[in-house]
């Protein structure tokens, strides 16, 4: 533990070099007034209040790097009135910083190289002088309330930018005009702002491009195909837009991608199979209305990892063409009109985590080869690793490079900033969508069948997917009885086996799986007692409701009335026998009687002309009563 003294302090040394940070300050110690020569500051997580302390900069014209962030600083950013001619890091994020950025920022710092002042509570537009920062290379302004349109002297001036990450704000109007000249930008993140229209052609002045979230915008019009020229591009974000057509084959057949998203817009058409998937490892095009059969190469490549493909009007049958090297972990085809069997060639994919194919029209019996897949039966494997995030470094050094010091501290403020996990899984478990990334994502591992005409009997094999955390067969027409070796799932936290034809009792051996919080077998044919020990005591009526023979304690039901049941309808069998022998006997009695009553009806009006003419006058007289009632 070290102790800071704040106050009543007066060193009668200069410090070039001051790292506090994480030390629970409260307050900015007062001694630093008397420090002139300081180079770099880091006063970052120290709950520091009042407000942006601009006297740092006026006493030290040397200071090259100020780390203010995650602290309590309130009211506006204010800065020295004079030009600073050193400063290069400045790091204010995570405070409570208000209002309009200086319009002379540019002017002032014009040497910058990071600027990060993301989560705050700034407002306004960029101001125009940043565009004299020729040098900047960060800038992050992400989660503040910045609006209006991106200024002209910011896109063209910031020549030397690398990052730029503008997410979470309030900026509208059309993005990537002709006159954007950031030469040399590689990460650029644009999501959950307010940008429309159609995507211009400015990014082709980017050429170093790599990352581009464009996400959760109100961006219009087709994708470009020019996209597929910008060669470097590893990471392309457009879910949650308006954007139409078809996804471009320039983007599938791109030499680097590796991720796209296009979830949540307006595409349409079948996807070309004319495509490689030369280096594509995650594809996300949920709810949108793609259509025509799922591409065979989807499953042939040996990079792809994630495919989403939910909600949307896929029809026909999943490709049987697998390649046994794939290394697909995930896979979701929820919501589409997929029918046929579920081909065995499927249990190839043997990494695969995560299988979603509920809600379509599979029918056939499931395959007992899903225990060829090793990531439900040996354990968990790290399929996804470093490819979660980006780690783009800088390469601003470490502090023993600025100042020729002994000190080896490395910037760990500046030098890398780390982005988001950037592969993100949604999986239906324990009744509603659940979000994995990270390491979750080698954890999780689940199964959903549901909503769909498979039949036959649940395969006892299943039990054998020992990892597995979540399972859904309900909704379907299965039969038989519920596999002892379920008892084998040891992992298991959701399983939802109702609405089927399940039948028989619920063996006894399930109270084994200890981590199970989600139970449902309702709506079958199962008899005889609940089980209530383990978890079971936490499940109630719901789990169990629309089986006329279960019975115990759960839904308050005695197992000896229950027993009773099946017993007086096995010994009256023959009785209801011969009374559905009567009953069809009286049907057919009936029907001979009606129809032998009209044909001799029909038979005398024909020979007796007296009756035929009564009976017209009979049809006539109704028809003018009718009339009259109708009238009147």
């Amino acid at each position: 533990m070290l102790l800071v003294k704040t106050e009543n302090f007066l060193p009668t040394f200069q410090l070039k070099v001051l790292g506090l940070a994480n030390c629970s300050l409260n307050v900015v110690p007062t001694f630093l007034l008397h420090q002139y020569d300081l180079k770099y500051l880091d006063l970052s997580h120290n709950n520091l209040v009042g407000d942006f302390p601009s006297w740092v900069l006026q006493n030290n014209t040397k200071l090259e790097v100020l780390f203010l962030t995650n602290n309590a600083f309130t009211g506006n950013l204010q800065l020295p009135n004079t030009k600073h001619d050193f400063l290069h890091h400045l790091d204010a994020s995570s405070n409570n910083f208000i209002g309009t950025l200086p319009q002379d920022m540019g002017t002032i710092l014009q040497k910058l190289l990071f600027l990060n002042i993301s989560n705050n509570h700034f407002e306004g537009n960029i101001p125009s002088s940043v565009g004299e920062m020729k040098e900047l290379r960060l800038l992050h302004l992400s989660k503040n309330n910045f609006s209006e349109d991106l200024s002209t002297p910011f896109l063209t001036g910031c020549i030397s930018l690398f990052f730029l990450d503008l997410s979470d704000n309030n900026f509208y109007g059309q993005i990537f005009s002709k006159y954007m000249n950031l030469t040399h930008l590689e990460l650029l993140y644009l999501e959950n702002n307010k940008f429309s229209g159609k995507i211009e052609e400015g990014l082709l002045n980017s050429p170093d491009l790599w990352v581009l979230d464009i996400s959760h915008n109100f961006l219009s019009g087709h994708i470009p195909h020019w996209m597929g020229n910008i060669s470097n591009l590893e990471i392309l974000l457009m879910a949650n837009n308006c954007l139409e057509g078809n996804i471009p084959v320039q983007l599938l057949n791109h030499r680097t991608l590796e991720l796209l998203s296009v979830s949540e817009n307006y595409l349409s058409g079948s996807m070309t199979s004319s495509f490689n998937l030369s280096s594509l490892k995650h594809l996300y095009a949920k709810k949108n209305a793609l259509s025509g059969p799922i591409p065979d190469m989807l499953f042939r490549s040996s990079k792809l990892m994630t495919l989403d493909l939910r909600d949307n009007g896929f029809f026909g049958r999943i490709p049987c063409q697998i390649n046994d090297r794939s290394n697909l972990r995930v896979l979701l085809l929820r919501g589409n009109n997929l029918e046929g069997q579920i081909p065995n060639q499927m249990c190839q994919l043997k990494s695969l985590g995560m299988m979603d194919l509920s809600h379509n029209r599979f029918n056939g019996s499931i395959p007992s080869c899903f225990t060829n897949m090793l990531q439900w039966t040996i354990g968990n494997v790290d399929l996804f690793g470093y490819e979660l995030s980006v780690f783009p470094s800088l390469g601003f050094g470490t502090i023993g490079t600025y100042y020729n010091s002994t000190l080896d501290l490395s910037m760990s403020e500046g030098d890398v900033y780390t982005s988001p996990q950037l592969v993100k899984v949604e999986f239906m478990t324990k009744n509603r969508y659940e979000l994995y990334n990270g390491s979750n994502l080698n954890y999780m591992v689940g199964l959903d069948l549901s909503c769909n005409e498979l039949t036959g009997n649940v395969p006892s094999e299943i039990g054998d997917l020992k990892k597995i955390r979540g399972l859904n067969l309900s909704h379907n027409w299965l039969s038989g009885s519920i596999p002892r070796s379920f008892s084998n799932l040891k992992m298991i936290e959701s399983l939802d086996l109702s609405n089927n034809r399940l039948s028989g009792q619920i063996p006894a051996q399930l109270i084994e799986l200890n981590f199970l919080s989600n139970f449902n077998v309702s709506y079958n044919n199962l008899s005889g007692l609940i089980p209530d020990k383990g978890q079971y005591s936490t499940f109630d009526e719901s789990s169990y409701r629309g089986n006329l023979y279960l019975c115990g304690p759960t839904i308050n039901k005695s197992c000896n009335s229950a027993e009773e049941i099946p017993a007086i309808k096995s010994k009256g069998r023959e009785d209801e026998d011969d009374s559905a022998i009567d009953m069809v006997s009286l049907y057919w009695s009936f029907g001979a009687s009606y129809v032998t009553v009209i044909l001799g009806l029909f038979a005398i009006l024909w020979i007796n002309s007296f009756w035929r003419k009564r009976w017209f006058y009979f049809i006539d007289a109704c028809i003018d009563l009718c009339y009259y009632c109708h009238k009147y």
